[in-house]
């Protein structure tokens, strides 16, 4: 293997990881599914809250759809904030956030996507 080519492995690979997107599955009172993308974290006073965007149900049933990767912008996106805990096991559990991180996160959200145009 030449130099050449360990780079163009190291360029797919990190290719691959930046694809990589986290969906996440909400479940509302009924039972209900809802799926999301986890589109960054926030780290406010001591913990990570996770902003979820929505992902459309029927797109990503199309198996040649790349829906994690629309570049286009729809006004009905669904967007919540949800803080990110851990159970007993380890794993991270989406909870509500008190009145308090939301508003703080959602300012926190609203000045990165200001900083960004």
């Amino acid at each position: 293997m030449t130099e050449k080519d360990i780079k163009n492995e190291e360029l797919a690979a990190m290719q691959e990881e930046a694809e990589e997107v986290d969906v996440v599955v909400l479940t509302d009172e009924e039972g209900n599914e809802s799926y999301f993308m986890e589109e960054m974290i926030i780290p406010y006073n001591g913990k990570n809250f996770a902003i979820l965007v929505g992902i459309d149900d029927d797109c990503c049933e199309d198996e040649e759809c790349e829906c994690h990767h629309h570049d286009e912008e729809d006004d009905d996106d669904v967007a919540i904030i949800a803080r990110i805990d851990f159970d007993e096991n380890g794993e991270a559990v989406y909870v509500g956030p008190t009145d308090e991180e939301y508003d703080a996160v959602a300012a926190l959200y609203d000045q990165y996507c200001e900083e960004e145009e």
